[in-house]
This record gives structure tokens, C-alpha cells and sequence, in this order.
């Protein structure tokens, strides 16, 4: 009990990081928080409490690890699952909800209730429809982080497991679940999703917070991913700092302990989204372009140092893009972009007036040996291979570039699209690509 909660306290009060991100705490381990409650650590975690009428369950992790978080469970407790939370609908979240399912059939229980909000069935019905697009963003997203992307695990071929349930109790704003004397305060808030839940267990003074905290950067901006919503995220992490709660329980990462430690966190999160929120309006309202608004608005470094505001998943700029994106539409203010001519025909106009793409694939390797922009060298290389798609000494180039652009970077949706584009060279190129999967 006391090993999670005294780690998280340490490095709260105490500013190290510990290897404490999402990506360092899946090892399916089951650990108890306090009477009745028990976490295990997997992507994402489960949380898990004791009732007089079996287990309350939030999450159930993603389908390649469904069964072992089922097992640790096991290992704490026989009763049956009684009704499975789902925070929201991310796979890594609902993938495992099969593992809980087959347990209740193997022991001839009832088959345990699903809740969640309403628009998690809606989600359910998007992922099917979008399958292979997720199926490509995922490759993309965890390109070069072997296994640790194992949320994604499943069927072959299938985003969502088939075996994932939508739930059979569904929820639009509030709802009380009382099992087994246990009352369970369901809250509806926009935030990384739009059908994301946080609960209040009053007796035990505890929030199970879902993916509103992970343990970095909030994930308000993803690049490939639905629109994410960071004013009312900030305005949920207000409302659970002020409920008072002893325990606060996330998805990923550590468990926290300590109303004022809890709110302080909370507050700071809150704070630095609508700080990036206000400052990007801010120059929208003064009619300023996206690529100027990226390039200005900022959070300060201290901020990003904080062990739960590292941008090691997502990062600023990505939720700057996504406020434009909120309250101005995809035109970017530059008229050129408004009806784009094709790539490859704008890359090879710019290749005949360099000299040829691999003038501009020179110039690019040049930049990027020299330390220079590699903002600017992604732009130059990309333009070249536009021009000279079949081009193995370009491609063997655009590999060298993005690897480099992919190890600068800190957040790893940066560095999933940067590899992937590395890999797509190596590719063409001919050449091994030593971080496929």
C-alpha cells in the first residue's frame, strides 16, 4: 500500500521524476491503496474496489493485457466483477473488458454491468468505422517503442476487440451507481475525450480520475487523433480540486495522497491549460496565422519540469493546433494553403529552381549537420523526395533527417510521426529499419 502513494509523494514534494510516466508503471502488478481499494499498474490501470455485492472495476486496460490485470485481481480478491467502469472508450482503457467477461462466464457469475457515458457507444461505433485509419495512426504513433505500444494489442487487423461491450448503463451528466453499499459518483467532463467520466467515491474520499492526469503533459493536443477539449479539461480538474479527496486515483502513473497535494496538482494542471488556451485566443482575436500563434505562444520551462507536466506525450504547441482548430476551422490564414497545389507538384517546381531534389536534399543534409533548423531541413527534404519519390539517395537522406528531427523531440506522439517518416525512407531506400516492430 504505502510503496505507490509514498513514491508519488516524494516525487511530488520533492521534484524528481523516478521513472514515473504511463510507459514506466505497466508490470500488472496489483497493489492495495487502502481497505478495499487496489490499483494495478498496466496501460491503462485498473482500479479496483471491494463491495458487499463483488468488485467495482474502472478500466480494464487494453486486450493484450486484460487477462493479466484480471489475474493480479484474482491473486487479491475471488469475488465476482460486479460492474466495470469505463472511464472513457480508448482501447487501452475498454480492450481488456473481454478478460473480464470470460472470468464471470468461466465462473458462472452473472455477466458484469458496463457503465460509462452515453457517447462511449458512439466512439465504439466511430472506431469502426475509422478502423484502418486507427489501425495506421497507431503503427504510427508507437513506431519504435516495441511492445511498450502493446495498448494497441488485440485481433489481427480489428482497432476495437469485438469483445470490448458498450455499456448496458449509460449516463448524459451525472450518475450514482450504489453497489453493495458502496455509492459511486459518475461525472461527465469534456477533456481528452468527449465521453470521458471522473468519479467521486465518498467513503472513501477518492477520485478515480481516468486519463484527466497521466503523469505528463496533458494529452489536450494529439495531431492525429479527434478534436480534444482543453478549456472544460481545465475546468474539471478545478472541480475534482475542490471536492476535498484524500486519494486520487488516474489511469496512468502513481496514485496521489493528501487533499492539498491533490489540489495543488490538479490547480497547476488546470493553470497551464488555460494559460495556452487564453494566449492563443488572445492572438486570434488580434487576427494573427496559426504558424505565427505556434511559434509564439509558449509555456514557461519551469512548468514543463514539473514530474506531471513533462511533455514526454504530448505537448504544448499540439494543444495550441488544437484552440485553432476548436474555435477557427482548418484554414490556417495563408491563402495558399486555402486550395494547395499537390505536393509533388510544388516539390518539383522548387527542385528545378534548387538545381534538382538532391540540391535541395544537400542543402537539408546540410542544415542538419550543422545543427542547424531541422524544422527547416524536414521542409527541404520533403519538398525533394516530392519531387524525386523513387529516389533512393533522397529517401536514404529524408531517413537520416527525420531520425534525427525524431531523437531531438520529447513528446512521443513527435517522435512516433518523425520515426514512422524515417521507417517510410529507410523503406524506399532499401535499407533495414532497425526500430520496426
Amino acid at each position: 500500500m504505502a510503496d505507490l502513494i509514498a513514491l508519488s509523494t516524494r516525487v511530488i514534494d520533492g521534484g524528481s521524476s523516478e521513472g514515473v510516466g504511463p510507459l514506466n508503471r505497466i508490470n500488472h502488478e496489483l497493489s492495495a491503496l487502502a481497505d478495499d481499494v487496489a490499483m494495478v499498474e498496466a496501460f491503462s490501470h485498473s482500479i479496483v474496489f471491494k463491495t458487499n455485492d463483488g468488485l467495482v472495476v474502472f478500466d480494464t486496460s487494453g486486450a493484450a493485457g486484460g487477462t493479466r490485470v484480471v489475474e493480479a485481481i484474482r491473486g487479491w480478491s475471488k469475488e465476482r466483477f460486479n460492474t466495470l467502469v469505463y472511464t472513457h472508450g480508448h482501447i487501452d482503457h475498454v480492450g481488456g473488458c473481454g478478460a473480464f467477461l470470460a472470468d464471470a462466464a468461466a465462473a458462472k457469475t452473472p455477466r458484469p454491468h458496463v457503465a460509462g457515458h452515453e457517447n462511449v457507444a458512439r466512439r465504439f461505433d466511430r472506431y469502426d468505422l475509422t478502423n484502418g485509419y486507427n489501425l495506421t495512426i497507431n503503427a504510427r504513433q508507437f513506431r519504435g517503442f516495441g511492445r511498450r505500444g502493446y495498448a494497441i494489442g488485440g485481433e489481427e487487423g480489428k482497432f476495437l476487440p469485438a469483445a470490448s461491450a458498450k455499456p448496458d448503463i449509460a449516463y448524459r451528466d451525472s450518475l450514482t451507481l450504489s453497489v453493495g453499499g458502496l455509492d459511486f459518483d459518475l461525472h461527465h467532463a469534456k477533456g481528452e475525450t468527449d465521453d470521458h467520466t471522473w468519479a467521486w467515491i465518498p467513503s472513501h474520499k477518492a477520485i478515480c480520475a481516468g486519463d484527466f492526469f497521466i503523469w505528463n503533459f496533458p494529452n489536450a493536443g494529439n495531431p492525429q487523433k479527434v478534436q480534444r477539449y482543453p478549456v472544460e479539461w481545465a475546468a474539471a480538474m478545478r472541480t475534482m480540486a475542490a471536492q476535498g479527496a484524500e486519494l486520487f486515483l488516474p489511469a496512468h502513473g502513481l496514485p496521489i495522497a493528501g487533499a492539498e497535494r491533490i489540489r495543488r496538482v490538479l490547480i497547476e494542471v488546470a493553470e497551464t491549460l488555460e494559460h495556452l488556451v487564453g494566449a492563443t485566443l488572445a492572438y486570434m482575436n488580434e487576427g494573427a496565422k496559426l504558424n505565427d500563434i505556434i511559434h509564439s505562444v509558449k509555456v514557461a520551462p519551469e512548468i514543463l519540469e514539473r514530474p506531471y507536466l513533462k511533455p514526454l506525450y504530448d505537448e504544448p504547441e499540439f494543444v495550441v493546433r488544437n484552440v485553432w482548430r476548436m474555435y477557427g476551422g482548418w484554414y490556417d490564414g495563408n491563402p495558399a494553403h486555402l486550395k494547395p497545389a499537390q505536393d509533388q507538384v510544388l516539390g518539383a517546381e522548387l527542385a528545378k529552381l534548387a538545381g534538382g531534389a538532391r540540391a535541395l536534399t544537400g542543402r537539408a543534409l546540410e542544415i542538419m549537420t550543422a545543427g542547424g533548423d531541422l524544422r527547416l531541413a524536414c521542409h527541404l527534404i520533403e519538398f525533394a523526395v516530392s519531387a524525386a519519390p523513387d529516389d533512393a539517395e533522397v529517401h536514404a537522406a529524408r531517413a537520416e533527417i527525420y531520425q534525427k528531427r525524431r531523437d531531438s523531440e520529447t513528446s512521443l506522439m513527435a517522435k512516433g510521426i518523425f520515426g514512422y517518416a524515417s521507417g517510410e525512407s529507410l523503406a524506399k531506400a532499401g535499407i533495414e529499419d532497425p526500430h520496426k516492430r
